[in-house]
């Protein structure tokens, strides 16, 4: 029996408009941990979504051994179901209820079949993912984006699959809820395949698979190793390049001066023929032999030329394009010392329950200062920023802004008109911007060419991700302060350097939510804050 639990065979896949995302695609993926990475846009949660059986190919063939677990990136659950609805188990929850009531209908005991133990397997489930303090009859808007995120998990795990497809699985995590995921993922004992941009993780995985130009390459080993193996080869690939364009410039160096050589000799020989006295015949019989000379050594050089052109492209394709995302933040300076936020005392309240501790909490944000915000999943850091870009009023507590707009970011990404395109969003947000320069902007988001007029719901959690940024950034005024909650969730790696070196050149003031402590230490935070048990406290810079 292979132990490959994936195979697809000249896989390839089209948008409704017949825009191709993958064109005769084979590969197999086997057990253990597989790590998947390439830019966003390359079509990896439509890759999973294909393998899970969600998406046809429009060509070719999928095929999964076992029973398939998936976890998509943007999670459908409606925020009125409660943690049993959400982990697929009420039916029977309810069925075993009814019994142990008194009910013995037959209809009860089909639903349970043979999972009488349903509830200690949940909840046995729920504590190995750090949720075992939540009620299976909690209500999802009651969660945190990082617990929805471990639920999800928790409700594929529950399938038993062999087979587990992850996209993004640490979006939304807290430190202490990504270490748990690693925990539960390095003892996954199936096929597992994920896509994330979260290092830690990468680095805890047997393989890596690269999606690039259409072709699926596997490299033994952890990120780490793949990414020393990348670079090993694009300094090989952009030395083979150079030596290559050396080559073509020598070849029709050389080329030139054989022309000229024998341009030279041919005068030479013509002139001497006269002084000869040569008849005719002979003196037309020499000139022909020495054309055919100059054509046939011209003619080897045009080959040598030809084949070092070859070459040239070539090295070429084997050099990686990394496209990048030129960015630039808007120059907003703020003068220091300058109050930009003051919040004394600030109460949110919950269905009669506080958010945060009796006396509220208290944050003053000066000048242009770079705080980040940190704490565990539900303790309240998205709300705080709601308070800070005033989409949400305190209901105790008293809040002042100081004049000049506020950037906000959402960690869900629903700014954007979904039917519009990308261009029309745009548009939207600043009117005022000459549509040659919104293209120019667009283009240094890499959006280009057709991806312009792509509308925002088909495009990839990366893709919405830069459109989103452009369009919050670039509105008109520019931004006094940024409020970003999770910025790198979602963006390929080589997009969050983009981002940490904007960030880092940025002049105004920013409060930045995230579990990412290399990001974090990239882009140089004066301030971090901790939010925890209803508390604010300062913590240093990390």
């Amino acid at each position: 029996m292979s132990d490959a639990f994936i195979v697809c065979s000249n896989l390839s896949f089209s948008w409704s408009d017949d825009t191709p995302v993958f064109q005769d695609l084979s590969f197999t993926v086997g057990g253990g941990r597989t790590g998947l990475v390439a830019p966003n846009g390359a079509g990896k949660s439509t890759l999973l979504k294909l393998i899970a059986g969600e998406y046809r190919p429009s060509g070719g063939a999928v095929s999964v051994d076992g029973v398939v677990g998936c976890l998509p990136q943007s999670l459908p659950f409606a925020g009125d179901l409660t943690v049993a609805e959400v982990l697929g188990v009420a039916p029977v929850l309810r069925a075993i209820a009814a019994i142990e009531s008194g009910d013995a209908s037959e209809e009860h005991f089909t639903t349970i079949g043979s999972d009488w133990d349903v509830e200690e397997r949940t909840r046995a489930q729920l504590d190995r993912l750090g949720l075992g303090d939540v009620e299976l009859t909690r209500r999802l808007h009651t969660l945190s984006g990082g617990q929805v995120v471990s639920l999800g998990l928790a409700a594929q795990l529950l399938k038993r699959p062999d087979v587990l497809l992850l996209d993004e699985p640490t979006n939304n995590l807290d430190l202490d809820a990504r270490r748990t995921l690693y925990g539960v993922l390095e003892e996954w004992g199936g096929c597992l395949l994920l896509v994330s941009h979260d290092r830690a993780l990468l680095d805890r995985m047997d393989r890596i698979a690269e999606l690039d130009r259409g072709e699926l390459r596997s490299y033994g080993g952890n990120y780490t190793a793949y990414d020393e193996a990348v670079r090993a080869a694009r300094e090989v690939a952009e030395k083979n390049l150079r030596n290559a364009e050396q080559e073509v410039k020598r070849e029709k160096r050389e080329m030139q001066q054989a022309r000229e050589r024998a341009a030279r000799r041919a005068g030479a020989a013509a002139r001497n023929l006269g002084n000869a006295g040569l008849a005719r015949i002979v003196a037309g019989g020499l000139k022909r032999r020495a054309q055919e000379s100059a054509g046939k050594s011209n003619e080897t050089h045009a080959a040598r030329v030809d084949e070092a052109k070859a070459r040239l492209d070539e090295a070429g394709r084997a050099v990686r394009d990394e496209k990048k995302i030129a960015l630039a933040l808007p120059g907003t300076r703020v003068p220091a010392g300058r109050t930009v936020f003051l919040g004394e005392r600030m109460q949110v309240r919950r269905v009669e329950r506080a958010l945060f501790a009796a006396d509220g909490l208290d944050l003053v944000i000066r000048g242009p200062e770079r705080i980040a915000l940190i704490g565990p999943n539900g303790a309240g850091k998205s709300t705080l920023l709601r308070l800070v870009s005033g989409e949400l009023e305190p209901d105790g507590g008293t809040v002042r802004r100081a004049d000049g707009r506020v950037a906000s970011l959402s960690q869900r990404l629903d700014l954007l008109d979904v039917d519009r395109t990308v261009a029309e969003n745009l548009a939207a947000f600043a009117p005022a911007l000459p549509e040659a320069q919104r293209m120019r902007l667009l283009a240094r988001f890499l959006f280009r060419g057709c991806r312009i007029h792509l509308p925002v719901g088909v495009l990839s959690g990366g893709e919405r991700l830069r459109a989103t940024l452009a369009c919050v950034l670039f509105a008109e005024p520019a931004p006094q302060l940024l409020l970003l909650d999770e910025p790198t969730n979602n963006l390929d790696l080589v997009s969050v350097g983009q981002l940490e070196g904007a960030l880092a050149a940025y002049e105004g003031a920013f409060v930045v939510v995230s579990h990412d402590e290399r990001f974090l230490a990239e882009i140089r935070v004066d301030r971090a804050l901790r939010l925890a048990d209803g508390r604010l406290w300062e913590t240093g810079t990390g």
